[in-house]
């Protein structure tokens, strides 16, 4: 089911949701379902799957010079939404990327899609490789997320990108967006960062998840300024507990994003990083509480691989 069809059966009640990160290469599929098990209690009608793109690796040829080769560490998006659907019987969602991808590459992601039933994509730009200072795009790749969008919105038309195909069943992706309350760290203003969320939606995304943030005024200062430009789909909220003191530098330093003051102050005052899990739940079971009771559609959890602080705050809600 779309995730939209989701909202609009919901009649204004907030649902959960949570998005997941596949297992290294080399790892067991397990590990990732001991983690979804403790949080299917509370009946997510979706979990999102998240793509990591290609990273360069350097062998060693034995004749002293090295050979640089393409790799992935977290590959099988696709197969693990595959996997979600068939063992939890809710919608997976795999995330989509600009960055690693050429745009036939994406065309045979997308058919892989529809041959397994998956009727919502999330299409991101992605971040720029470990060795580039700035987003490149991979040749014959899509650049933006909007072109992305405009991909996946012709797919669904029927326009495949050099067959002229009859098909018997249309492709009908329900298409999902990143928004950033705080924008983009790359973007020179909020405004102009609104812009480009304007036409990710012109070309045909459905739906809107922001990046974390922890000032629920930012998000809804952030949704007012979405509507007053004419972006009238829905806009779910995405949260993520701080679970480590380390994270008062790494969210701020990577995601450009403030912490208020008074989670700040939680936070060193705590002796070690169990204490710190906790005042992270508590922060954000109180920031859920809010925004539950503002009629968001949706309380979107980033996981990161652990599951035991996303159930306390669920406990508490749902």
């Amino acid at each position: 089911m779309k995730v939209t069809d989701h909202i609009k059966q919901a009649n204004g009640k907030t649902l959960f949701s949570f998005e997941v990160i596949p297992p290294q290469k080399g790892k067991n599929i397990q590990d990732l379902y001991n983690n979804i098990d403790p949080l299917m209690e509370f009946k997510p009608p979706f979990i999102d799957v998240t793509t990591s793109r290609e990273e360069y690796v350097y062998v060693d040829k034995g004749n002293g010079l090295l050979d640089k080769r393409i790799t992935r560490m977290r590959p099988g998006t696709v197969g693990i939404c595959a996997s979600i659907m068939h063992k939890y019987k809710v919608d997976a969602i795999p995330h989509l990327l600009c960055g690693g991808f050429t745009k036939e590459e994406t065309e045979y992601v997308l058919v892989d899609c529809h041959y397994l039933g998956l009727d919502n994509v999330v299409a991101l730009r992605g971040d720029a490789r470990k060795d580039e200072s700035y987003f490149i795009a991979t040749e014959g790749g899509n650049h933006f997320a909007s072109e992305l969008v405009e991909q996946i919105s012709n797919l669904n038309q029927g326009k495949y990108l050099h067959d002229d195909i009859k098909v018997e069943h249309n492709y009908d992706f329900c298409i999902g967006v990143a928004g950033y309350p705080e924008k983009h760290m790359e973007s020179p203003s909020l405004n102009t960062d609104l812009k480009r969320l304007k036409a990710k939606v012109d070309a045909g995304a459905d739906y809107v998840v922001t990046q974390m943030f922890f000032d629920n005024q930012k998000y809804f200062d952030f949704v007012e300024k979405a509507r007053e430009i004419g972006i009238t789909v829905p806009i779910i909220p995405g949260i993520k507990p701080l679970a480590v003191k380390r994270h008062l530098q790494i969210l701020p330093q990577v995601f450009k994003i403030d912490l208020p003051e008074d989670l700040i102050d939680a936070v060193e005052r705590c002796k070690d990083n169990k204490a710190v899990r906790q005042v992270g739940i508590e922060f954000a079971i109180q920031q859920s509480k809010e925004l539950k009771a503002a009629g968001v559609p949706f309380l979107h959890y980033y996981s990161m691989g652990k599951s035991d602080n996303i159930k306390a705050i669920a406990s508490a809600l749902f």
